[in-house]
């Protein structure tokens, strides 16, 4: 007898363990494809379209537009076009989510999200709550039944798997090497519970401290005639913290928590770096980089000069701490959206041209507008340049964006009053403020930096000549 597959809602990346369910592309009766995107979901961090790895007739959407869903919960029920389902009773979880990888591999899936698809997926996500027994599903008088740990053991299986050099029989997946790198967690020392000793994601969660479950959203009330109690004034509205706001909070939160930071600024002199654009914008008026680009080269070569602020501090599950340096500059730039703000980054910075630059400021800018931004895009970051000018302010000590260890803030340019060769004159004057993680480095590491960048806006053309 055929019964219909339940599709759950995958890992969509980086940390992200739940979705707002914004709209159906799909209705019950339907026949859809494999690879057929079935349903737009709104994260933390973007718009995504998700595709079904199953072919045949759409019986149960499960949820309605507006609904916040759990990762692991059951999405959409397809029943597959002449296909007949074992129960899942008569298999173990391991021989079911063996089959399910291999049915997927002939169904030809091209898109990957985490835990199902193809074998050639590069993903990888950070689980942020406790592993639940959430798994795979039959039916019951079309009602779907999930059955306990089947899709955890399908979400590890169905991960590219490779050895680990000199580990005989320590299988796992990328994923999980990751995580057990990112904790601190020797592989060699852990038992795989998994068929021939693999080691599971579980394995490895087991041996981190466990992380709580983040409390629900409150769901929006009736305000009418409610009265606060402590203020007396009317309540004129709840709104419910979820999306890209939530994560937000949580990242602030977690940086504010973790993280002693300190501040240094000073006001800069960019009359030259003005002129200068204008100048090239005179000759090339298509062509010409945004003085944020023209800044942002100037922040690349000033952490090739001052690395410890491109690092990050990981902490082991014993509480030792390191600080990770990297091989390159991921650049993240705020953005303000619809939505909220918004910090991709430019994979590589380092190794652009402020007219490169320039091109990937407008383009990604554009995309997380858009709603389109990756997860990879958006928290692959390793410094991260904040243009507040935009918004008519001077300076900010900003909030250091988890996990990077630093923050340069870009405030207006306006005109002021300023001593030149001993003269007073009036110059383009901006403020720079830099917000850094204290336990990679002291003060004059911090400003060392800043008064490169400062140098470089004020002596743009000597500058470039050497980056």
């Amino acid at each position: 007898m055929s019964e219909p597959k339940v599709f759950l809602l995958p890992d969509l990346g980086e940390g992200l363990t739940e979705a707002e369910l914004v709209n159906w592309l799909v209705s019950v009766g339907d026949e859809i494809r494999v690879d057929q995107p079935i349903a737009e979901v709104e994260t933390a961090k973007s718009m995504v379209e998700v595709p079904s790895p199953y072919a045949g007739t759409v019986t149960v959407l499960h949820g309605e537009p507006g609904q916040t869903l759990d990762v692991g919960k059951p999405l959409i029920s397809v029943l597959p076009v002449g296909s007949v389902v074992e129960p899942v009773e008569t298999k173990s979880a391991e021989t079911g989510a063996a089959e399910a990888y291999r049915e997927e591999e002939k169904a030809g899936s091209g898109n990957v999200l985490i835990g199902y698809g193809t074998p050639g997926g590069s993903g990888a996500a950070r689980r942020t709550r406790a592993p639940r027994d959430v798994g795979s599903a039959r039916t019951t008088n079309n009602n779907p039944v999930v059955e306990p740990d089947a899709q955890k053991a399908a979400d590890d299986l169905l991960l590219l798997r490779t050895r680990v050099p000199g580990k005989l029989g320590a299988v796992i997946s990328p994923l999980v090497r990751r995580m057990a790198r990112e904790h601190g967690v020797d592989l060699g020392e852990i038992r795989g519970s998994g068929d021939s000793g693999l080691i599971m994601r579980k394995d490895v969660e087991a041996v981190i401290h466990p992380v709580v479950e983040a409390s629900p959203v409150v769901e929006p009330v009736e305000t009418q005639g409610a009265v606060d109690s402590r203020t007396g004034l009317g309540i004129s509205s709840r709104t419910p913290v979820k999306g890209v706001r939530k994560a937000v909070a949580a990242n602030m939160s977690r940086s504010r928590a973790e993280i002693p930071e300190a501040t240094v600024w000073v006001d800069v002199d960019a009359t030259a770096l003005v002129q200068l654009r204008a100048a090239l914008k005179k000759s090339d008026p298509h062509n010409t980089p945004g003085l944020l680009a023209f800044i942002a080269r100037f922040v690349t070569a000033g952490l090739k000069r001052f690395p410890d602020l491109n690092t990050r501090i990981e902490t082991a599950a014993d509480g030792a701490q390191e600080i990770v340096g990297f091989a390159g500059i991921n650049l993240g730039f705020a953005a303000q959206t619809d939505r909220g703000l918004m910090v991709p980054s430019i994979r590589n910075a380092d190794k652009l041209s402020a007219r490169e630059l320039d091109v990937e400021i407008r383009r990604l800018t554009a995309v997380v507008r858009e709603g389109k931004a990756t997860p990879e895009q958006l928290g692959s970051g390793t410094f991260t340049l904040n243009n507040y000018g935009v918004f008519g302010v001077d300076g900010s000590a900003a909030i250091i964006n988890h996990p990077e260890v630093a923050i340069l803030g870009v405030g207006r340019i306006i005109d002021k009053p300023w001593v030149v060769e001993g003269e007073l004159a009036v110059r383009k004057v901006t403020e720079l403020t830099l917000t850094f993680d204290h336990r990679v480095c002291d003060g004059g590491t911090a400003a060392g930096f800043l008064r490169f960048v400062a140098d470089a806006i004020e002596r743009p053309t000597s500058i470039l000549a050497d980056i």
